[in-house]
């Protein structure tokens, strides 16, 4: 059976690059034909594997390539012959038309785009899940109820002698304050017209806080004169009453609670239409000592941002130089033996170290073997420069590294010495990636919270540290140590209180990571 096949010809490749592309997308086997000068082509033949191919390229006249190629064009363009059924024709094909394989293979990469985007899209989620969950839970120890009423301050029961010596009004504990403020309150609301039904005094007691006796007594200490006179005073109020105004406590609950009556809570609206009670923002959180137990709206973290800014100091003044010069010497100046080989592994294997680890260490040479005092920052950042040593000397070696040989070469070819090229031309561009480092370093010690467990940062500090150096060595506390405190805690307020610390310590973090973000791009150099 004979079929007539029209085939028109098609240029395969029109210059050499063209040429080498068909080339090294042909396989084994495969022949490619190509016209160089009239009336004689070019037989190309690939033989071999993936791995080693040989190409052959053969100059033959046309009648020989068409014995080959039966469906080869001449050089006019077109041709009409006759050619058995089986005469094999190729297919049409077209550069614009992907092949099966090339389909199958941008299939699978956009499956790997869908998955990489997926992953991202669950990470966002989910931090994003974290973050309302905290600011949630932590924005309301931010605001704080307080009450004001006029307290009297009778002499009689605050200096019985009348001379005005703080030492002897001293005695008066803050037991013998406490009458005085229920005393004020129920005066002061039958003043205002306020009713106190199903309220006991003891009730209005509960419902200021117990710092309330101690924040008079204070202020009674320091100006004896006020004694004797009425002072108009704001008080913390109750933690179950502000837990009420922040929606923590209510109705429903108070008639479970017995720390506080649905009587108390009603009485509490009243005074707020009164006047006798706001709710504003919280400045004692955040510059404010600890407290007891029992008294969770008085809480304050103070003490343990000042003991963290203490042990960061101690970080950055030990860990950078020494890591800087390790880093230094290792990346530019040691030998290439089996030591410095031993060095560069047990850094390496450092930084995966736990850091509860670098705790037991602290607790084991500087506070059993060296003496140094508990709780105090100077053992603190010493444990925490331990575990940051080793990030900040990969980072360094890294930023050191990623400076060109060549311009160590052109210092040196310039007639600079090792020590001159290094610290004048390649530690200066290095500088960027080492302050990166440091920061990413202090960032993570800042937020260690077992080390710091274990050399005794977990005691109640109520007392504020020294200015250094002298305050290096008082008891002080950190600010995840005081998360972990409040946690621990029964009383739900100190749950707040804590959401509201790690809000603190979120804010230091992604601020000192801004910073090292803006250094980088600040110093940093293209090549």
């Amino acid at each position: 059976m004979k079929t007539t096949v029209r085939i028109r010809a098609l240029l395969i490749a029109t210059s050499l690059s063209l040429f080498a592309g068909c080339v090294g997308e042909m396989g084994s086997g495969d022949l490619l034909i190509e016209e160089r000068e009239a009336g004689e082509f070019d037989r190309v033949v690939v033989s071999g594997g993936e791995g080693e191919r040989l190409v052959q390229v053969v100059r033959v006249p046309w009648e020989e390539a068409r014995r080959e190629l039966p469906y080869l064009p001449p050089a006019d363009g077109t041709e009409v012959f006759e050619a058995d059924a089986s005469t094999p024709v190729p297919p049409k094909t077209s550069l614009y038309a992907p092949s099966d394989r090339v389909q199958r293979r941008n299939r699978t990469a956009t499956r790997f785009r869908a998955y990489g985007f997926a992953a991202i899209s669950v990470g966002i989620v989910a931090l994003i899940l974290l973050v309302i969950s905290i600011i949630g839970n932590g924005y309301n120890a931010f605001r704080q109820t307080y009450i004001t009423i006029p307290v009297e301050l009778t002499e009689a029961r605050l200096d019985p002698a009348g001379n005005r010596d703080p030492a002897e009004m001293a005695r008066v504990t803050t037991f013998g304050y406490a009458p005085l403020l229920a005393q004020a309150l129920q005066q002061h609301l039958q003043g205002q017209g306020i009713s106190m039904e199903g309220v006991t005094p003891r009730d209005l007691m509960a419902m200021i806080s117990q710092e309330a006796p101690a924040q008079v007594r204070a202020l009674v200490l320091a100006n004896p004169e006020i004694v004797g006179q009425t002072v108009t005073m704001e008080m913390l109020a109750g933690g179950r009453i502000d837990g009420y105004f922040k929606g923590r406590v209510t109705l429903e609950t108070a008639e479970r609670d017995s720390n506080v009556s649905p009587a108390q809570l009603l009485l509490a609206d009243r005074m707020v239409e009164a006047g006798m009670i706001e709710t504003r923002f919280n400045w004692a959180f955040i510059t404010g000592p600890d407290a007891s137990d029992q008294r969770p709206e008085a809480a304050g973290l103070g003490i343990a941002i000042l003991g963290s800014f203490y042990m960061m100091i101690v970080v950055l003044v030990l860990a950078l130089p020494i890591g800087v010069a390790a880093s230094i010497y290792l990346e530019e100046f040691a030998p290439q033996n089996r030591f410095t080989d031993a060095i560069e592994v047990n850094i390496s294997n450092l930084a995966a170290v736990p850091s509860i680890v670098f705790g037991i260490l602290g607790l084991a040479i500087f506070i059993n073997f060296a003496g140094l005092p508990q709780s105090a920052p100077i053992v603190g950042g010493l444990v925490l420069t331990l575990m940051t040593l080793p990030t900040i000397i990969i980072a360094t070696r890294a930023s050191l590294r990623a400076v060109p040989p060549s311009i160590r070469d052109a210092a040196l070819g310039l007639g600079a010495s090792k020590m001159q090229s290094v610290f004048h031309h390649v530690l200066p561009l290095a500088a960027p990636g080492i302050l990166t480092g440091t920061i990413i370093g202090l960032a993570q010690a800042l937020g260690e919270t077992a080390p710091l467990l274990l050399i005794g940062m977990v005691a109640f500090v109520r007392e504020f540290p020294g200015a250094p150096p002298e305050g290096f060595f008082d008891p002080t506390s950190a600010l995840p140590v005081q998360v972990y405190n409040w946690t621990q805690r029964s009383d739900p307020a100190f749950v707040e209180r804590a959401s509201g610390a790690t809000i603190v310590l979120l804010v230091f973090l992604l601020f000192m990571n801004a910073m090292a973000v803006i250094l980088r791009r600040r110093f940093e150099r293209r090549w």
